[in-house]
This record gives structure tokens, C-alpha cells and sequence, in this order.
């Protein structure tokens, strides 16, 4: 599903026009970015869990020449499914 199907999934079930919900996502996107940039945790029970974790500088390898190359530490975003979503994809 792509986010212009995503919307009018949504407006459907909600009864809302595709205007509203596709503000509704872009709000949702831009609270979620804000909340990254500062590292935070956002939790919604039984949807979804968001924090921002570390990933240490390593060592890799070009896979085209076998060079080893360094990776530099960055930090990751990781997405945890909620238990009606889990329950949901189980079915």
C-alpha cells in the first residue's frame, strides 16, 4: 500500500475527506521527525513503538573490490509493532 492508497483507506474508514487525512500524516511525519532529531521515545499501546538507538563506527567491505572500508557511527530509528498489530498480522 503507498501513501496515496494509505490516505483514502483511511479517509474511508474514518469518513474524512483526503485533504484532512493526508494533513493528518504530514502532522504524524513531522511530530515523529522532531521526536528522532531529539532522540526520543513515542509510544503508541498496541500500534507502535519508536526510539532512536546507536550504531557504533565499524569496519566493512566493498563488495565490488573487497576493500575494507569505514563505516561511520550513525544513529538508527527503530520501529516496534504493537500488540494489536502483531495480533493483527497473525491472523
Amino acid at each position: 500500500m503507498n501513501r496515496k492508497e494509505l490516505v483514502a483507506a483511511v479517509a474511508d474508514a474514518a469518513d474524512l475527506e483526503q485533504k484532512t487525512v493526508d494533513a493528518v500524516l504530514r502532522g504524524l511525519q513531522s511530530t515523529l521527525e522532531g521526536a528522532a532529531a531529539k532522540g526520543e521515545k513515542v509510544s503508541v499501546p498496541g500500534f507502535f513503538a519508536m526510539s532512536v538507538g546507536k550504531r557504533a563506527a565499524r569496519e566493512g567491505r566493498n563488495p565490488a573490490t573487497g576493500e575494507t572500508i569505514q563505516i561511520a557511527a550513525a544513529n538508527t530509528v527503530k520501529f516496534t509493532a504493537g500488540s494489536a498489530l502483531k495480533d493483527a498480522a497473525n491472523k
